[in-house]
C-alpha cells in the first residue's frame, strides 16, 4: 500500500465513528476539528464578504439614486464595513474577503494552497449574493450600476489599481503579519487597514471605482451582466497584492545576510523560513 493510501485509509478511520449510523440510525458527517474548523472560516468569508459588498456597494446605489450619501461618505462606509468585518470575523477566518488577498498569503507561505479554492467560492459568492440582494431592494439601471467600471482610460484605471492593491497589501502585511508590530499594533490593526481602504477609495474611487478586490467587482457584474473591462479589476489587484506583500517580505526583519539569503533557491523562500505565519 502507499503512503497516500495509508493517509487516506487513516483519514477514513479518523471518520468512521462519525460516519457510521448513529444509535438512532442517523447518518453522521465527518466532524474532525480541522473540518469544522475549515467550514467555519469558509462560512465566515462568505457572511464577512457578502456584508462588505451589501454595504459598500449599498452605499454606492444609495448615493447614484437619493444622493444621500456623497462621495466621501461612501469612501468612508466602505472603510468602516472592512473595518467591522476583520474584528467580527478575523478571529475565525482571517478576514481576507478578497481574492486578490487570499492568493497574495498563500503565494507567500502565510495560507495554505489547498484552502484557497474554498476561501475564493465563499468569497466571489457572498459578493453576487449581496449583489443579487441590492438588485431586488432597488431599481439597479445603468445609471444606478454599482460596480466598477473605467471613468478614464483602461490603462489609467488598471495603472491605479495596482498601486493601491499595493498599498492595501503592503499595509496587511505590516500590520497582520509582522510579529514585531503585535505589541505596537495590536487590536488597531483593523482600523489601519480600514482606513488604508478609505484613503485609496478618496483616491481612486473617480478614476477606477478604487476596487482592490476582484470579489467586489465579479458580484456586480454578474448580477447587472456588465462584463466590459472587468479583466481590469481581477488583473490590477492581483499584481497589486502579489507586489505588495513582495515589497514587505524585502524589508521583513531577518537575522541573516542578503548573501546568505540569495544564495539559496529562492530568496522569498529564506525569508519565509524565517518568519512564520502571525494569523
Amino acid at each position: 500500500m502507499t503512503k497516500s493510501n495509508k493517509s487516506r485509509d487513516n483519514d477514513i478511520e479518523a471518520c468512521a465513528d462519525v460516519v457510521a449510523p448513529s444509535p438512532r440510525g442517523q447518518s453522521g458527517v465527518c466532524s474532525s476539528p480541522e473540518v469544522v474548523a475549515l467550514i467555519q472560516k469558509v462560512v465566515a468569508e462568505l457572511i464577512g464578504t457578502y456584508f462588505l459588498i451589501f454595504t459598500g456597494c449599498g452605499s454606492v446605489v444609495v448615493d447614484k439614486i437619493y444622493g444621500s450619501v456623497s462621495f466621501p461618505g461612501v469612501s468612508v462606509v466602505w472603510g468602516l464595513i472592512v473595518m467591522v468585518m476583520i474584528y467580527s470575523v478575523g478571529h475565525i477566518s482571517g478576514a481576507h474577503l478578497n481574492p486578490a488577498v487570499t492568493v497574495t498569503f498563500a503565494i507567500f507561505r502565510r495560507f495554505p494552497f489547498k484552502q484557497v479554492p474554498l476561501y475564493l467560492a465563499a468569497q466571489i459568492l457572498g459578493s453576487i449574493l449581496a449583489s443579487a440582494t441590492l438588485c431586488l431592494l432597488f431599481n439597479v439601471t445603468k445609471e444606478s450600476y454599482f460596480g466598477t467600471v473605467p471613468v478614464g482610460s483602461v490603462v489609467q484605471s488598471l495603472v491605479i489599481e495596482i498601486i493601491i492593491s499595493f498599498l492595501l497589501m503592503f499595509v496587511i502585511s505590516g500590520v497582520a503579519t509582522d510579529n514585531r508590530s503585535s505589541w505596537q499594533i495590536g487590536e488597531l490593526a483593523g482600523i489601519a487597514v480600514g482606513m488604508t481602504i478609505t484613503l485609496n477609495v478618496l483616491i481612486a474611487g473617480p478614476v477606477s471605482g478604487a476596487s482592490m478586490n476582484p470579489a467586489r467587482s465579479i458580484g456586480p457584474a454578474v448580477m447587472v451582466h456588465i462584463y466590459k473591462n472587468l479583466w481590469v479589476y481581477i488583473v490590477g489587484p492581483l499584481v497589486g497584492t502579489i507586489l505588495g506583500g513582495f515589497a514587505y517580505n524585502l524589508i521583513r526583519f531577518t537575522d541573516k545576510p542578503l548573501r546568505e539569503l540569495t544564495k539559496t533557491t529562492s530568496f522569498l523562500e529564506s525569508i519565509s523560513r524565517n518568519n512564520h505565519p502571525a494569523i
